[in-house]
């Protein structure tokens, strides 16, 4: 296998794997807090990285993770995991994940107007032709729009700080290194869920214990296949592959939580996955 067939491969089992977290998620919320899975799936995902950084021989959170740039990817890695969580159990499977993909984008507007990264109009009108897709999705002035399909546009907006952020990134840190960091944060988040919702502790009930191992597990092997993937072939070739995370997000949400996403819905993924594919390639 060439590197980009190989990068391309472990990207698509990275978007698997994180589109059956996504579902295993929303399955456990059915038997237990949302935050107390967050914490949980946090919690497995920091021990695993953190094994991984002491066989490296590196701290797992070492002082350099204490700076201005990394306390801000912090909280926009708090933020976006919260709304996200919260996207994923409370509206369809299906919409969550195809705002997500319009992250790229905003990285990309951000990346011009933070870093000052040259962006020609035609990305420029790639961007907006995205952002114009998520509307689609959510549809503000139709008459059937619920707020929580915002949940996950500020995921998704969160997402997007923490990846640029993470651009700013000492590169001294290590993949291991920020994994146990970025799933401290999910453990975080987890732990604020829980204090706003007031939600009791409890034990998980024996039809969500198997979604939520299996939902940290995933996780886990998620982030790892998708440093791999970062690290092998071209990132122009390899980038793109992230969409397919929509495709297993459609047939997970159709084959198991009973959801027909309306003609729109499909035309705004559409365009949102069109675009950003453009946009890399461009």
């Amino acid at each position: 296998m060439t590197p980009n067939l190989r990068g391309s491969a472990f990207m698509v089992a990275s978007m698997a794997a994180f589109s059956l977290e996504d579902a295993l998620i929303k399955q456990a919320a059915s038997g237990m807090a949302v935050g107390q899975i967050m914490a949980f799936i946090g919690l497995f995902g920091m021990a695993a990285f953190s094994l991984q950084s002491l066989a490296q021989s590196a701290a797992p959170l070492p002082r350099t993770l204490i700076t201005r740039v990394m306390v801000i990817r912090s909280g926009f890695e708090i933020f976006g995991r919260i709304f996200y969580a919260l996207a994923i159990t409370l509206t369809p499977l299906t919409s969550a994940s195809a705002i997500l993909q319009a992250t790229p984008l905003i990285v990309v507007g951000g990346a011009a107007l933070i870093f000052g990264e040259a962006v020609s109009p035609k990305r420029w009108a790639l961007i907006l032709l995205g952002l114009l897709g998520v509307m689609l999705i959510i549809r503000p002035a139709a008459g059937d729009f619920t707020p929580l399909s915002l949940l996950a546009v500020a995921g998704m907006i969160g997402f997007a700080g923490r990846d640029l952020a993470t651009r700013a990134a000492k590169p001294s840190l290590t993949n291991a290194q920020l994994g146990a960091s970025g799933f401290l944060m999910l453990a975080l988040a987890g732990a604020i869920v829980l204090a706003f919702s007031h939600a009791p502790l409890t034990l998980p009930t024996p039809s969500a214990l198997p979604a939520l191992l299996g939902a940290a597990i995933f996780a886990t092997l998620g982030y790892g296949a998708l440093t791999n993937a970062m690290r092998t072939g071209d990132v122009s070739v390899v980038t793109p592959f992230r969409y397919s995370r929509l495709i297993f997000a459609l047939i997970l949400g159709t084959v198991f939580f009973a959801e027909t996403p309306d003609t729109l819905t499909l035309i705004g993924a559409a365009m949102i996955v069109g675009c950003g594919v453009a946009l890399m390639r461009r």
